[in-house]
């Protein structure tokens, strides 16, 4: 009977742990965004489309997805990026009604420029933990968001 205690607050602290990450990172987020002349939502929706684009643009629902927020605010945020020449939106190739965006140069060399605050606040982040390590944190926290996820999802169907 020990071991139900000793696992409900072993959940508790990494769910602690999970909002202090988050908490951080997300002052992190607006940091680099400050430094651009951004918002955060900006910035992170720029960090979506980099990381996803695979060299033709990425959809705004992809973003949207990738980020867990409304493709609309996608929209509106990726018309105000690309005002201020951080990203182009096209045409989608396969359907016209979509948009594909992509970086620009512009906003690449901005990004570039963070590039070694960003290596060192990498290192200072991950202080400790070699590549076997990360890799295997990593390989953890996927295995956790993905049962979060249908731990959610059986919440709110009731299943829970």
């Amino acid at each position: 009977m020990a071991e139900k205690p000793t696992i409900d607050r072993a959940v508790r602290d990494f769910i602690w742990n999970v909002v202090e990450i988050h908490s951080q990172i997300e002052e992190i987020h607006k940091s680099w965004a400050e430094l651009l002349g951004l918002t955060e939502p900006q910035w992170l929706i720029l960090m979506a489309i980099d990381e996803l684009d695979q060299g033709s643009g990425v959809s705004g629902i992809a973003v949207a997805s990738k980020l867990r927020i409304h493709p609309a605010f996608v929209t509106n945020q990726t018309k105000k990026l690309e005002a201020t020449q951080f990203l182009v939106r096209e045409p989608s190739p396969d359907d016209a009604r979509f948009v594909q965006m992509s970086l620009t140069e512009k906003a690449r060399a901005e990004i570039s420029k963070l590039s070694s605050k960003r290596e060192a606040l990498n290192s200072a982040l991950l202080e400790g933990l070699d590549q076997a390590s990360l890799d295997y944190l990593n390989k953890r926290l996927t295995s956790i968001a993905k049962n979060s996820r249908l731990a959610s999802q059986k919440l709110s169907t009731g299943a829970l």
